[in-house]
């Protein structure tokens, strides 16, 4: 069935269950655990190898762009830049989206080009934009030059010819479906502790769930129903385009999902975010063109709600906002196998 097709039967739906049920039976806390694939279950070992890897700029082609270097895990799983900067300074056309819960979504990518994980890991790494190597064989050559690596696929993997792209995207992989941040005053709320959120964070909850927002972002991560891995949940962005926003923002540059299709009905379609860890995340949208969560609510009122929205609203929903920051995990810079007595990226 085509995406608009289906992403239209699924809002018609989502606003029919929200109003037949007051909204309060959707309200969902967030999953201590991701779900793994049958062919990649998470372990302890894959999860450390995995780190050591997102941290590594080593395989990239100036060995100075890391999964890190966009996707900060010290902070808010992205980079707080419009657009992520690659090797040799480059820069792309869309804001890098938070790793943080990613795990959550059912494919990757804001044009939802990558199916899963272990797809999307394997990505940055072959674009010229971000880290730049001419083949993924070639990046993978780099960390079998780094003998300190050998010893974490073995014990991932198994002993014998451990060292391959596929093992190293499911430990990558894995490593970020450890990346979830539970626990927020919202998901304390939810599970009864109703002294969790302000005053201003529930009217905040009741608003948003009563103009609309909900309807696209609903789901324990505020990006949609839950759906089949690869399926997708796409919305039009922006829905409506006759305001002063669209042009400001330059929003219909991007032409989302279709520059992947290349589908007429899939122009400026994109995969919807989660909003969890909204607040730390700016700036906002598919071309970070938004640096205020204020100005990005009212943004989104009027081009996907063609809604104005008073200032005391705006102000509840981005009180509401600030409820879905969660507990991050404790996270430390590994030590990276080293090469000792020479460079590899020299050679």
């Amino acid at each position: 069935m085509h995406t608009r097709i289906i992403r239209d039967i699924i809002t018609a739906s989502l606003v029919t269950t929200f109003a037949m049920t007051g909204h309060a039976a959707q309200w969902e806390a967030l999953p201590e655990a991701a779900p793994a694939p049958a062919d990649n279950p998470t372990t302890e070992a894959k999860v450390e190898l995995g780190r050591l890897l997102f941290f590594d700029p080593r395989f990239s082609s100036t060995g100075t762009v890391s999964c890190n270097s966009c996707h900060n895990l010290m902070e808010g799983g992205d980079d707080s830049r419009d657009v992520s900067i690659g090797v040799h300074g480059k820069t792309g056309g869309r804001n890098a989206p938070t790793v943080w819960n990613a795990a959550f979504h059912s494919v990757q990518f804001w044009d939802g080009r990558a199916n899963t994980l272990e797809d999307q890991a394997k990505g940055p790494v072959v674009n010229p934009l971000e880290m730049g190597m001419t083949g993924l064989e070639e990046a993978m050559n780099r960390v079998r030059a780094i003998a300190g690596y050998k010893p974490y696929f073995d014990r991932a993997f198994g002993a014998g010819d451990s060292m391959t792209v596929d093992n190293a995207a499911k430990a990558v992989a894995a490593f970020e479906r450890t990346l979830i941040t539970p626990n927020s005053p919202y998901d304390r709320y939810v599970k009864g502790d109703k002294k969790a959120m302000t005053k201003p964070q529930v009217r905040g909850m009741k608003k948003f769930a009563d103009i609309g927002c909900i309807s696209c972002h609903s789901g324990a991560t505020f990006n949609g129903p839950t759906m089949a891995v690869g399926t997708g949940f796409y919305m039009k962005f922006p829905s409506f385009s006759d305001n002063t926003y669209t042009g400001k923002y330059k929003l219909t540059d991007d032409t989302g999902r279709h520059e992947v299709t290349r589908q007429e009905a899939d122009k400026h379609m994109f995969r919807v975010p989660t909003l969890r860890n909204i607040a730390l995340t700016a700036p906002y949208f598919h071309n970070g063109s938004v640096n205020n969560l204020d100005e990005a609510v009212q943004v989104m009122a009027k081009t996907q709600l063609n809604r104005e929205l008073r200032t005391k609203d705006v102000q509840d929903i981005v009180a509401f906002l600030n409820a879905l920051t969660g507990e991050f995990p404790a996270m430390s810079l590994p030590r990276l196998p080293g090469t000792p007595g020479k460079s590899i990226l020299a050679d």
